[in-house]
């Protein structure tokens, strides 16, 4: 039975029609299902996430009508995709290992149904059941990660529990979801993990592109090799972004922020690309912490993550199918020349 959001009022993602994921005819044709993870029990420093689902559900000046034309694609992705919103996985406070559990069980139902998951965070936490839920549809380390933040989340555990916001990534590789030569992550700076976690994802061949290389290199020339590992022997791609992957300067709504991100307009076009080139089986996007944002700033970024993320592989599907796509960069209008 849909259960609505469960912090404020039951309105889906941008307007899309809602779902019950008990009842298949209300989905079925849905090539991408929204689903909130309101959790923030695995929070080390800044609560909040719990409120992260609503607030990317709902941050827009546009009306939600379920409908959004993308400029520089030419798509639709609301609407050729046939987004449909499931409303929120009953996850109560204090309950971390029943919440966690439900989580995983409704994002392998979206995933064994046909759809991509897309799952609206909530902490870091949720990503542990988020791509197992995946990995358990596609294959047990069939699937890849591709993962933007600031933090590793590699810890082996947090607070003395194995449970955290620290900790999703190590259990994946732990556990064989997802092989540990198979995870890139991109973003990465500050002064954690430290040496013997480090330690720990070299040993596990995992794959690190600190701000530092991003900046040396560029982000493009990161993300390509990042895209060439990922293919290699796996299926599919998990897709998890933290907000706090952009400097806190422009997403100021979040639990871990540290300085010297990238921009929001980095993000959004990495996810974009990223989705128009992989094969994307599900994502999430997490740390959004409205009582710590300013302006709703992190809350629109969110909004638009997701957004980015579904016309990138809406786009894709156009081309698999063997349709006409447009080009990112393209004239906006036939017969119209760019400025300049």
């Amino acid at each position: 039975m849909r259960i609505g959001n469960l912090y404020g009022p039951d309105a889906t993602y941008l307007g899309v029609p809602p779902a019950d994921l008990e009842e298949a005819s209300s989905w079925e044709h849905a090539r991408a299902v929204i689903v909130g993870a309101p959790f923030d029990g695995g929070t080390s420093h800044r609560p909040g996430t719990r409120f992260g689902p609503q607030a990317i559900r709902l941050t827009d000046y546009l009306p939600h009508d379920g409908s959004r034309p993308h400029l520089a694609l030419d798509v639709d992705p609301l609407k050729e995709l046939a987004v449909v919103d499931a409303g929120d996985v009953e996850m109560p406070s204090g309950e971390t290992g029943a919440s966690l559990a439900k989580l995983e069980a409704a994002v392998q139902r979206i995933a064994s149904g046909g759809a991509v998951p897309v799952i609206l965070g909530g902490d870091h936490t949720i990503t542990w059941p988020d791509a197992t839920g995946v990995a358990r549809h596609i294959g047990w380390g069939r699937v890849s990660m591709i993962h933007f933040d600031a933090h590793a989340d590699t810890g082996d555990s947090q607070f003395g529990t194995l449970y955290g916001h620290g900790t999703p990534m190590r259990r994946l590789i732990e556990s064989g979801a997802v092989r540990g030569d198979r995870f890139l992550q991109i973003g990465l700076r500050g002064y954690w993990p430290e040496p013997e976690t480090l330690a720990w994802m070299a040993e596990q061949r995992m794959r690190s592109f600190e701000m530092t290389e991003v900046v040396r290199r560029g982000l493009d020339a990161c993300l390509s090799e990042a895209y060439e590992i990922a293919t290699d022997g796996c299926d599919a791609v998990f897709l998890s972004v933290d907000v706090d992957v952009v400097d806190p300067g422009m997403a100021p709504g979040t639990g871990t922020p540290e300085p010297g991100g990238l921009t929001g307009r980095q993000l959004l076009d990495a996810v974009r690309r990223t989705c128009m080139e992989m094969p994307i089986a599900g994502l999430d996007v997490v740390e959004v912490s409205p009582p710590y944002d300013h302006a709703e700033v992190t809350a629109y970024l969110g909004n638009r993550v997701v957004l980015e993320a579904l016309a990138g592989m809406a786009w894709k599907a156009r081309r698999d199918a063997g349709l006409p796509v447009r080009a990112p960069g393209d004239a906006l209008l036939e017969g119209r020349r760019p400025l300049g």
